[in-house]
């Protein structure tokens, strides 16, 4: 008799627990070596888990919408279809509840009873070690009700109550407003910790027949990431024009001949990310991050590019040490990285690591943009649309107009490290390397 415990695995840097999505398989059913089991999301990437073993799926100790911490069992699998009595210590040691005191509120392991949940009148949950806070500093039901979690469905964590006692006490209470009654539901927009110092929201009364939409949980995510990036970093935009007409004239003859070879067909992406990273070379102080006073300077160069996925949502999956790969290297990792994107099949080393962020605004037929930096980064570059227009062109017998395929480049970067002269020199080289291309460019 085996019983084969099934444990969340680790996936990825700084990935420490995972939200159980969906089973795919029920107790009593059987499971194949490698079959998918279930499906997690972590707050990078979501994620079906093989089987580790071949046999009957006896136990489950997290259901739907539960997080698991890397290491946890989750399940049981029994290669005779039943379940002994050693796997009860297991189950037990799972669902446990694990008192806090009072006193140990200042543990750094709040999320070992993150699913401990406790209800009042609102239907919210609250870890205990939430609770404890709130009642240690005298939070009644109705006020920890207001307070807007950023863990996993809105949870409050211990960063939320902590970040709301510290705004109670340095900001004084907000004025109530009268609304007139209405039919209509009332909608508050909730105040995150990041602007809690900012003047309360304005309450939204629908008008008959509006639409109600809940964000799901990626949606809500990128929400937060974008205001915690603009809450982070002063933006401001470079723009540049470049002229792309011996890129497209090129690949227009190249591309033909690349895919039989290759299999692959070579988009203008992998050559932007090529003129990128040359660039970054020049300008490393593009490459970097903040920590506090701290300027880190990294030593590899890996490209993120914004990728929509089927549902809407955006990915940043990255190409790592960008300026180590040729252009047939390049294609390849775009390729690769757009289809495991599109079909859901990224991994969270995918996605992590990235230096520096590159945003195809021009794909949906823009021609500039002005993006937001994807922290913990310093710099972000959007593509514009490429565009036939007349131009100038000068030459020794003199100036003409003529028709150009040309493109804008927006730079967006953070103003506490990256100067006016580092954001506008550094996307300027960018073009620079675009518009030198080599149109006898073997490949």
């Amino acid at each position: 008799m085996a019983q084969i415990e099934i444990r969340l695995p680790k996936m990825g840097e700084s990935v420490t627990e995972a939200t159980i999505t969906n089973w795919l398989k029920n107790i009593g059913e059987i499971v194949e070596m490698d079959e998918a089991l279930v499906e997690v999301a972590t707050d990078k990437v979501d994620n079906e888990l093989p089987s580790e073993a071949h046999g009957v799926l006896v136990k489950r100790f997290f259901e739907k919408d539960q997080v698991a911490q890397v290491g946890d069992v989750i399940a049981i699998i029994s290669t005779d279809g039943t379940l002994s009595d050693d796997s009860k210590p297991a189950a037990e040691s799972v669902a446990a509840v694990v008192e806090v005191k009072v006193e140990d509120v200042s543990s750094s392991n709040e999320h070992t009873n993150q699913e401990v949940t406790n209800s009042n009148s609102s239907n919210k949950f609250y870890s205990p070690l939430v609770r404890s806070i709130a009642d240690k500093e005298g939070i009644d039901s109705v006020e920890l009700d207001s307070i807007l979690g950023s863990g996993q469905d809105g949870r409050v964590t211990k960063k939320d109550i902590l970040d709301h006692i510290e705004n109670r006490r340095n900001v004084s209470a907000a004025p109530v407003v009268s609304v007139p009654m209405t039919d209509a539901p009332l909608i508050q927009v909730a105040q995150t910790p990041q602007n809690a110092h900012a003047k309360a929201a304005p309450m939204i009364i629908p008008s008959p027949g509006d639409e109600i939409i809940e964000m799901d949980r990626m949606r809500k995510l990128i929400s937060d990431h974008m205001v915690m990036s603009k809450h982070t970093s002063p933006h401001v935009t470079s723009f540049v024009e470049a002229d792309v007409t011996n890129i497209v004239n090129w690949r227009n003859k190249v591309k033909k001949g690349f895919e039989q070879r290759e299999g692959e067909n070579i988009t203008f992406t992998p050559i932007f990310m090529e003129a990128i990273a040359k660039a970054i070379k020049d300008f490393p102080m593009i490459n970097v991050s903040v920590s506090g006073t701290t300027i880190i300077k990294k030593k590899d160069i890996n490209l993120g590019m914004a990728t929509a996925l089927p549902s809407g949502n955006l990915i940043v999956p990255v190409i790592k040490n960008a300026d180590r790969l040729n252009l047939t290297g390049l294609t390849k990792a775009v390729n690769e990285l757009a289809r495991k994107a599109r079909n859901n099949k990224l991994k969270p080393e995918d996605i992590q690591g990235g230096t520096y962020t590159v945003t195809n605004v021009g794909s949906f037929g823009n021609v500039m943009g002005t993006p937001i930096i994807n922290q913990p980064q310093v710099a972000i570059l959007a593509l514009g649309a490429i565009r036939k227009i007349p131009a100038v062109i000068e030459t020794p017998e003199g100036d003409f107009i003529g028709i150009r395929s040309k493109m804008f480049l927006s730079h967006s970067y953070d103003h506490r490290v990256v100067d006016g002269s580092l954001g506008g020199m550094f996307v300027k080289r960018v073009a620079d390397y675009l518009e030198q291309f080599d149109v006898t460019r073997e490949i």
